[in-house]
Formats: C-alpha cells, structure tokens, sequence
C-alpha cells in the first residue's frame, strides 16, 4: 500500500503539462497546509513532467502568494529550457483561478568535477538514544505526520529560552516511504522553526520563499535524516532560517533557506 506522503503528495495528469492534486488537511499547520509539504507536491509535478529519473533536482524555489484551502488544486508545468544535461522549469499552483504558489527549478544529470565535504554533521547521539520530545501545548494535524527526536537544543515549549537560534535532531516521516527528494523537500520545512527556541512570544512564521540545494543522492530507504536549523537575523517582521539535511550515515542530502514573515499568533 502506498505512503500517507505518497498519497497525499500524487498529481494526475490532465494534460498540456498540467496536473491535478489533492491537497489534505492532515499536513496543516496553524494558517494553513505546511510550506514543505506544498514544496514535496509542487515538486512531484515537476519531476513527473520531466520524466528523466537521471535528471535530479539540484535546486528548487518556492514563493508562497496565499495559503490554499483544503481540497482540489492545479499544478502548471512550464518547461524552459531542456539542455543536454540540465533541464529548468517553472511550475504553478492554482486554485479557485488564484495563484497559491510560483516555483522554478533546475534538474540535472551528474557530472564529472572536483568533490570535497567541508561540511560535517552535528554530533549527536543516535535516535535510539533519545526519548521522544514531550507532547506540544498546541497540536498540529502535521506534527503527527513525522517522528522526530530533538537532539540540538530542547522542545522550544518545555525549555528556558535559548540565546541562540539553534535547532535540530532527528526525522523521519511516521508512514515508511523511502527518502527521496520529494520526502527532502517535505523535511526542508517539517521542523519547529529555530526561532521558537529563543522566543516564548506567541508568533507564527508563514513561509515567504523556500530554496533547496540537493547535493547527495538519498539511499531510497525509509530511515531516519538528521537536520539542523538556524536562524541569524530577525528584523521589520522578517526572519531567515539555513538548514542541512542529512542522511543517517553523515551524507548532506540537501542544504535549505527560507524567508519568512514574524506574525503575532494572538
């Protein structure tokens, strides 16, 4: 039997590069359905379109114009240039004739050049080793779609402040369904946001734009990814937050970037 992700994450084609989905209230945060699982679905009409499984994605950005509402939605491809090795396209989301969401993407073959990883993973203990966060005062349809272990700073609502705006640990999706780059782009925004460690003032954080760099290949197996969240800089009601996803055995899988709005929750 297919995924929860899967399911809720299939476009049907319906022709001239257009797509239909189905977009389910059970990946909803407190606005509306959660950025990463719109970029996973967004993304799947993407590669769908291509059709080119050695062309990977490489990079990927989303804006968010309005949260969408439950239920039917359009996914327009545009390709824009298919070259011998790398394809760009753009794609839109589009419900009730409004533009919900405008992504662009580039997806390519590998290719021979210098490798080297300077990056490396944060030391922690194994998601084994970790008991699971206590539950949230606020509950989430989304929250109880992924499994998480907290393993760089606490549950921002069972902790003091922090005076960092640092966040991570272990995820996975609570549904089996093998990582891949639509289960990468779901994870790129599943976590709390890193600045709910240092505030305790009741803000929501809407995505403005989320870019994905993927770099290694995910094994293609249900497992645990370790992430790591931070954010730098808030200021006139803007925050930025970078994030590394990596695989269980210290790959980087993709690294991330978001702009997003500070809103008061009240």
């Amino acid at each position: 039997m297919p995924s929860r992700f899967a399911i809720d994450t299939a476009v049907t084609p319906a022709g001239d590069h257009r797509y239909r989905a189905r977009i389910d209230r059970g990946w909803w945060i407190l606005r509306g359905p959660n950025g990463g699982y719109l970029a996973a679905l967004i993304l799947r009409a993407i590669t769908t379109d291509v059709g080119d499984p050695a062309r990977r994605p490489r990079s990927f950005t989303v804006h968010y114009l309005r949260p969408p509402r439950e239920g039917e939605a359009d996914l327009i491809v545009q390709p824009e240039r298919a070259g011998r090795t790398t394809t760009v396209v753009t794609a839109r989301m589009m419900q009730d004739g409004k533009l919900t969401a405008l992504a662009v993407a580039a997806l390519g073959t590998d290719r021979p050049g210098p490798e080297f990883a300077h990056l490396v993973p944060p030391a922690v203990p194994q998601p084994t080793e970790i008991a699971a966060p206590p539950p949230a005062p606020v509950q989430l349809p989304m929250r109880e779609r992924y499994e998480m272990r907290i393993a760089l700073g606490g549950a921002p609502w069972d902790a003091a402040p922090a005076t960092e705006a640092v966040t991570g640990g272990w995820i996975r999706l609570a549904d089996p369904e093998p990582v891949d780059a639509h289960v990468i782009a779901a994870l790129s925004d599943a976590w709390f946001p890193a600045l709910f460690t240092m505030t305790r003032a009741a803000v929501q954080v809407p995505t403005v734009d989320l870019t994905i760099h993927f770099r290694d290949e995910p094994a293609h197996v249900h497992d645990w990814c370790l992430v790591r969240f931070v954010s730098r800089h808030a200021s006139h009601g803007f925050v930025e937050e970078d994030g590394e996803i990596w695989s269980h055995d210290g790959r980087l899988l993709a690294q991330s970037r978001q702009l997003a709005l500070m809103l008061s929750a009240l």
